[in-house]
């Protein structure tokens, strides 16, 4: 691409010489003519200073195939937007034969493009997807400066296992920082999930250069450690999401110690961490559950899936500082039982989300405790509770009418008297799950259809249900999705 520059306009005097060459070689031999591409090519690398480096520095060679993966598909909607900063290196240079590249008299006028004002190619890049913006960045010097705009990198995303992490993210912000030196004003999201090769001093140099940081994601990065998510969310005062889910050596998340100590009395050494999914630390105990709740007290969203060491007690300390979240999660937290439940149950009408999948040691006592006090409930997951009968159901229905989705799959507990009881109080619904609940039949299955208009979607995979009744449920339910494992029924 870096030898098409006169294409464009702004580099059109290497292709004038090329096909004045070409023109005035007698023997029409190529060899004159390529070694005058490559000294062009060399002369439109040397335009970039020190100070702008290439986008193909910061990207290993095996990201081509990123065009038509995740990459590839996203794209801002406005100058504003969210550009995701997947850098890829640049496509293999190919010498074709100077006779076929004859120029010809439009390509020495200004392409029609090169007479936009910035604004306004600013605005056509904001809608382009990362890969096509990185190419445009190797067009010409002028659409190199544009593509880097800081308007254009409000968010960074980097996937890949082989990728150096930190030297991209040292690149970028280093590009990023060069109209305000050492800060990052304009970025706001960094995410860097599955990047294996992610270490503390990547995180670090996000800590240094980006104090309007808004948004974290450095879930599956298996080599970052307690220290280096203390500089981000002592250095990022703005900092309300964080996902660290499958970063195993997370234990805990605090202020650094300088923090503390330079913040006033009147701050509380408080962080504003809103969003926290801590997915899979599995060293995850009570003790730093303890730290983390003290410190992150505007939590409205808790997500801790298989933390499995988390117990009662742990959750105890969650509602005694953080009386503001809405969403939780302690699915595979095998520990928590019915007593967990009664401290859960504490933040009353503000819970709208819980998940309390495979665990096992909660009975109907504790969807009892659920049901009395959080009426404004609208998702329940309690998938594998083999403690949980009719009886919790019916408590769950009479008390939390809104409920909108419930999955209550391998509760063999559970039979069509449960349902009934959903039913005839629960007409909200739009999502059931009862996949593989033996006492289920198609009784109950038709008595949810006639009275949950609304039902979107219905799992009764591993259900004894004739055809008939999930032929009543179409009927019924016309927009329901049936997952099912009945060959006859299509």
């Amino acid at each position: 691409m870096g030898a098409n520059n006169g294409k464009y306009g702004s580099e059109g005097k290497g292709s004038s010489s090329i096909s004045s060459d070409v023109s005035s070689s007698t023997d029409h031999t190529p060899t004159k003519a390529l070694r005058n591409v490559a000294t062009s090519e060399d002369s439109d690398l040397s335009m970039r200073t020190l100070s702008t480096p290439s986008p193909a520095l910061i990207c290993p060679q095996n990201l081509h195939s990123f065009q038509n993966g995740r990459g590839s598909s996203t794209s801002s909607s406005s100058i504003t937007g969210e550009t995701v900063a997947i850098v890829h290196s640049p496509p293999p240079t190919r010498l074709t034969h100077p006779l076929i590249r004859l120029a010809s008299k439009h390509q020495k006028e200004q392409a029609n493009i090169d007479r936009l004002p910035d604004q306004c190619i600013i605005q056509i890049f904001s809608y382009l997807p990362t890969n096509q913006l990185c190419r445009c960045a190797r067009v010409c010097r002028r659409w190199y400066n544009l593509a880097w705009d800081p308007r254009l990198w409000r968010t960074i995303r980097l996937t890949g296992e082989t990728l150096s992490v930190d030297r991209a993210l040292k690149v970028l912000t280093r590009r990023l920082c060069q109209d305000t030196p050492n800060v990052c004003l304009m970025l706001e999201t960094v995410i860097v999930s599955g990047c294996r090769r992610l270490t503390d001093r990547g995180l670090y140099t996000i800590a240094q250069c980006c104090p309007e940081l808004r948004r974290l994601e450095v879930s599956n990065c298996y080599n970052i450690s307690n220290e280096a998510v203390f500089d981000v969310v002592s250095l990022c005062p703005n900092l309300e999401h964080l996902d660290v889910s499958g970063c195993s050596k997370v234990t805990c998340i605090s202020l650094t110690r300088e923090a503390s100590i330079k913040l006033s009395p009147m701050h509380g050494k408080q962080i504003s961490i809103r969003y926290l999914d801590m997915t899979d630390c599995f060293v995850l105990e009570d003790e730093g559950l303890h730290t983390i709740a003290a410190h992150c007290t505007q939590l409205t969203h808790l997500y801790l899936r298989r933390c499995i060491r988390i117990t009662d007690e742990g959750l105890r300390y969650i509602m005694i500082y953080c009386a503001t979240i809405k969403e939780l999660s302690v699915s595979d937290c095998r520990f928590v039982s019915d007593f967990g439940m009664r401290e859960i149950a504490k933040l009353e009408s503000r819970l709208r989300y819980l998940s309390i999948a495979h665990c096992g040691r909660i009975t109907d006592v504790g969807i009892r405790y659920i049901a009395k006090y959080c009426s404004k409930l609208r998702y329940l997951n309690a998938r594998g509770c083999e403690g949980i009968t009719d009886h919790g159901v019916e408590y769950l229905a009479k008390n939390c009418t809104k409920l909108k989705s419930l999955d209550i799959g391998k509760c063999p507990l559970v039979s069509d008297i449960g349902l009934e009881f959903l039913a005839l109080n629960c007409f909200n619904l739009k999502r059931l799950s009862l996949k593989s609940c033996e006492s289920i039949t198609g009784q109950g299955l038709q008595i949810v259809a006639a009275n949950c208009f609304d039902l979107q979607m219905l799992n009764v995979q591993d259900c004894e249900v004739s055809v008939d009744a999930l032929r009543f449920v179409k009927r019924h339910c016309k927009r329901c999705i049936i997952e099912h494992t009945n060959p006859a029924f299509f």
